[in-house]
């Protein structure tokens, strides 16, 4: 029996992947180094910043295509 307060689970589909974010540019910025990256396999694209040498880009957006 299904509750009224859950959702099926979801599977991902055979295309999904972990992405291999290559850097097209980066631009210094008063919040650190905004890097606009891109997915070497599916083109996927993604703008991050990095806020510190040592810690790794956080994206800023979502993937788009």
């Amino acid at each position: 029996m299904t509750s009224l307060h859950t959702r099926p689970l979801t599977r991902p589909t055979a295309s999904a992947h972990e992405h291999a974010w290559l850097v097209e540019s980066r631009h210094p910025s008063s919040d650190g180094i905004v890097l606009y990256v891109r997915c070497d396999e599916c083109d996927a694209r993604r703008v991050d910043v990095q806020t510190h040498p040592h810690v790794p880009p956080a994206a800023l957006s979502r993937e788009t295509n």
